[in-house]
């Protein structure tokens, strides 16, 4: 059998396929429209109250933030941040130590301004 004696025979069921298919095509009848019993300010209304409603299966933190327990006191986080932000080897990896000062050995700027003062 030859190349195109078996495209023939293979070709036959797939374009019967496609007709089928295209024969169980929707057709369009364009944009409807909504009809709803319920108004405008209507519908506006209960979407502010459900917005509102006080047991509804929501992701956590969509409210807002969450309270929590203080177990340290805000100056010393704060503190210990800035001591961390400004740490001269923060940001640097192995490879940049390399033929050059060591970085950790620098002095902190934030310890410098504490002696100063």
């Amino acid at each position: 059998m030859n190349l195109t004696t078996a495209m023939k025979i293979v070709s036959a069921p797939v374009l019967t396929l496609l007709v089928a298919a295209g024969a169980h095509a929707e057709a369009y009848d364009g944009v409807h429209k909504a009809f709803s019993s319920k108004t405008r300010d209507e519908v506006n209304a209960e979407a502010v109250r459900t917005a509102k409603a006080p047991d509804q299966n929501v992701v956590r933190g969509s409210r807002g933030p969450e309270t929590m327990a203080v177990s340290t006191a805000r100056s010393l986080v704060e503190a210990e941040a800035v001591h961390y932000n400004l740490r001269p080897d923060q940001n640097v990896g192995s490879g940049s130590r390399v033929n050059s000062k060591v970085i950790s050995t620098m002095p902190h700027p934030a310890d410098l301004r504490a002696k100063a003062n």
